[in-house]
């Protein structure tokens, strides 16, 4: 998980140094980091998610890593909108798609009473990547900026290879992981696909809600992962060798508390024996996230850090809780096509949309300029509707599964 989330958010870190080398846009920016994400994850999230419900999901765990390695790699060296496009769907399908089988995995590792505590790991590992991204990202572009790039390759295409080269290391330990036991099968376990599809209709109610309320959390946190970096350079005058450290760790920091107090939330809210207890702390969470919405307008960088902190401290809290609500309450054979159906509908409108409509907003206040004031409006309609979601979930909620 920090493996993917590192190579998928590593461009972002850098990529006011490709923007000025290929002549991009910040439309064009905001197609490579959303675009070429949401397109693949909405075309294979479902199919893979039924294929974790049926299949070897350690076995499909090291495709999709080959994949975001592939993706960093081929980035490193992509000398054209089209070929840069291909690699960042390659990059981010690959990390984005290894949520639904981890969540799977982690599952069936643990007990149900102690599942908000497994996926707590899987978090941490996503927003360590996430945080490494820019902190190593941010390092690696200063060092190949002062001392050359590799191979004759500019600095933010170094990173890239760097990173790539790194990623094939670390996947090294996949290789041992074994496929573990089933928990909490259902009776029906040999369905068919549409029988199975039925079956998840049936929790419409509850789910569609659900899904609101975390697309919505998604939709501000991806909005803020791909344009922090873009309006610190031009907002606050910062360089990725100056903030990248900093931000690293305020992002590692929210990760790690969000984890924690997700974690725990989310178990007891379960062991509370309340219906929809599970999900007080999704609502908390994104009720923290609303006034942090504002931090691309804050006055410095001071309060720039702490209000994107809260954003993702809040955005951490929900998306575990709502992961560890969709492991509890669905049965074992459901549990992986509705997370896909969640990836699917997240990459579509969290990834595909949030970054280009903040492009879209400041475009109508005035041009690139106003990349902050977008981005600041974006992400509070998507954390307000994030939270009226979460709220009518809770009232909805059903038993958890025994």
């Amino acid at each position: 998980m920090a493996t993917g989330n590192m190579a998928m958010g590593l461009f972002s870190a850098v990529q006011e140094q490709a923007k000025a080398e290929l002549a991009l846009s910040d439309f064009q920016l905001s197609l490579l980091s959303g675009l070429a994400v949401s397109i693949p994850l909405a075309i294979l999230a479902v199919p893979v998610g039924l294929i974790v419900d049926r299949g070897n999901r350690v076995r499909l765990l090291l495709w999709t890593a080959v994949a975001w390695t592939t993706g960093t790699l081929l980035t490193a060296v992509a000398e054209s909108m089209p070929v840069l496009f291909t690699a960042r769907m390659l990059g981010g399908v690959g990390a984005s798609v290894s949520t639904t089988i981890a969540i799977s995995l982690a599952s069936d590792f643990s007990l149900p009473a102690n599942r908000g505590r497994s996926l707590l790991l899987l978090t941490v590992g996503k927003y360590a990547g996430t945080a490494l991204a820019f902190s190593l990202g941010g390092w690696l572009l200063g060092h190949f900026l002062a001392h050359g790039g590799w191979a004759g390759l500019s600095a933010w295409r170094s990173a890239h290879l760097a990173v790539g080269v790194l990623s094939v290391l670390l996947l090294l330990p996949l290789a041992r992981l074994r496929e573990p036991l089933r928990q909490e099968m259902a009776a029906a376990a040999g369905r068919s696909v549409s029988e199975t599809l039925r079956e998840l209709a049936a929790y419409r109610r509850f789910l569609a809600p659900l899904f609101l309320g975390q697309i919505g959390v998604m939709m501000a946190d991806a909005a803020a992962a791909v344009w922090a970096a873009p309006v610190l350079s031009r907002t606050y005058a910062a360089s990725p060798q100056e903030f990248g450290s900093w931000l690293g760790a305020v992002i590692f920091g929210a990760g790690i508390l969000g984890s924690l107090a997700g974690g725990f939330a989310a178990d007891a809210g379960l062991r509370s024996g309340r219906r929809g207890g599970i999900l007080t702390g999704a609502v908390f969470g994104s009720l923290l996230a609303l006034p942090a919405a504002f931090f691309p307008i804050a006055p410095d960088t001071g309060v720039f850090a702490a209000l994107i902190f809260l954003l993702l401290l809040g955005g951490t809290i929900t998306g575990l809780v709502t992961a560890t609500t969709l492991a509890v309450l669905l049965p074992n054979d459901l549990r992986g096509l509705a997370i896909g159906v969640f990836m699917a509908l997240g990459g579509l409108v969290a990834f595909g949309m949030a970054p280009t409509l903040v492009t879209v907003v400041s475009t109508a206040l005035g041009g690139e300029g106003r990349i902050g004031l977008g981005l600041a409006i974006v992400g509070f309609g998507a954390s307000a509707t994030g939270c009226a979601g979460f709220i009518i979930a809770r009232h909805r909620a059903p038993p958890p599964v025994r």
